[in-house]
């Protein structure tokens, strides 16, 4: 059970689930909306790059497993205040990197309280009702597992179990046992009403890549066995989510998992994870993609290996390889900390670029990921973040 507030809403989670407004008011009003139909395509996404490729660097569009066509830089929508003025620059920004040839969206259910999803969201449907795109151009992606709050958070841990109570235990989505650290939870009937929220906040039938989020956190409670059989469980209920036919693909949206060494306790092995995905569904199962932080300072995936394929020890990025699974870094400025004072080496290693935001995204471009994330809310960033280099 759950002594504490502080266990509830842990700082590193609550951080991003909260926010003003009346609680229901945003997902109600999403109920009386029909949602878009579609998904991304590999021939909608290669009419998309065809579109914008003349405009960026060569390898800017890379292809997901599944044969998707995505810009190697990905909005991310973690950061931000909960207000609506910080729902409308993330629609903006949105909108514009749509208009200028990303086609990669990330985001989170718990994200800002549900309103990260929403602003996605608003720019997608105004975007495809406008007839700028196509929503088999775009490949839009988010994550369950943190219990996501809505609009604003209770005053009293007291107000959080109220809230838990009302929206999941009473109605039976989960029980007081299924949530581990604060707010974590992957039980299969969780999943499936985390994914019909997600599809009503988003405003789309279809959800291309949808995440297990930081699927470790399990770890900090469960033996490994017993994770193993959460995972198993989880992965069964995606795999009928994508028969369906509301989800593409699926993966873990992860931050230490992959990047610590099989010794710690936290470790997720890639090959296990994929193993549980044949035992789930066979070899045509849809664990396709995982994300986890790659940038300057958190070089794990490419250095240290972390990872058993066979009686090789390899870093991730290998074993995502061989294992045939499309890696999405995310944290790529390290939120903001990669954007000044970075060596001067660097400058000459990645020529041609005015900032060093742009230099660091230079960096996980380099690498053999599908796509780097950027949390981005405003134009100007990105556009910065979308500079070519002066010699191109």
């Amino acid at each position: 059970m759950l002594t504490s507030y502080s266990q509830y809403c842990p700082t590193h989670t609550l951080r991003y689930l909260c926010g003003p407004g009346s609680l229901f008011a945003m997902s109600r009003m999403k109920v009386l909306e029909p949602l878009v139909e579609g998904r991304a395509t590999p021939e909608g996404t290669e009419r998309f790059r065809r579109r914008f490729a003349r405009n960026q660097p060569d390898n800017f569009y890379r292809a997901l497993v599944d044969g998707a066509i995505v810009s190697s830089l990905g909005l991310g929508t973690y950061l931000g205040e909960c207000e609506d003025a910080e729902d409308a620059r993330y629609t903006a920004t949105a909108t514009a990197a749509l208009e200028k040839g990303v086609n990669i969206l990330d985001t989170a259910i718990n994200y800002r309280c549900q309103r990260s999803e929403r602003a996605i969201g608003e720019a997608l449907r105004t975007m495809i009702s406008g007839g700028d795109i196509m929503r088999e151009e775009v490949v839009v992606c988010t994550k369950g597992g943190y219990i996501p709050l809505e609009r604003t958070p209770p005053a009293t841990k007291e107000g959080y179990r109220g809230f838990l109570h009302s929206e999941y235990y009473g109605p039976g989505v989960m029980g007081p046992d299924d949530v581990v650290s604060g707010g974590h939870c992957l039980a299969p009937r969780y999943l499936d009403d985390q994914i019909e929220r997600s599809r009503k906040n988003l405003g789309l039938a279809f959800i291309d890549v949808y995440y297990l989020h930081n699927p470790e956190q399990q770890l900090d409670v469960l033996p490994r066995p017993e994770f193993l059989d959460v995972m198993r469980a989880a992965f069964s209920a995606l795999e009928r989510q994508v028969r369906r036919g509301v989800i593409g693909n699926y993966g873990c949206a992860t931050w230490n998992g992959f990047r610590v060494p099989p010794e710690s306790r936290n470790h997720l092995s890639l090959q296990e994870l994929v193993s549980v995905a044949h035992e789930v569904a066979g070899g045509e199962h849809h664990f396709k993609v995982i994300q986890l932080p790659v940038n300057l300072a958190m070089t794990e995936a490419v250095r240290v290996p972390t990872q058993s394929v066979g009686s090789d020890r390899v870093p991730l990025l290998e074993a995502a390889h061989r294992l045939g699974i499309s890696v999405v870094g995310s944290a790529t400025l390290m939120q903001s900390q990669l954007t000044r004072s970075l060596p001067q080496q660097l400058h000459s290693t990645f020529p041609g670029f005015t900032s060093d935001a742009r230099r660091a995204i230079a960096f996980a471009q380099s690498l053999p990921l599908t796509a780097a994330l950027v949390g981005m809310k405003s134009v100007s960033h990105l556009e910065e973040n979308l500079e070519r280099p002066e010699n191109s």
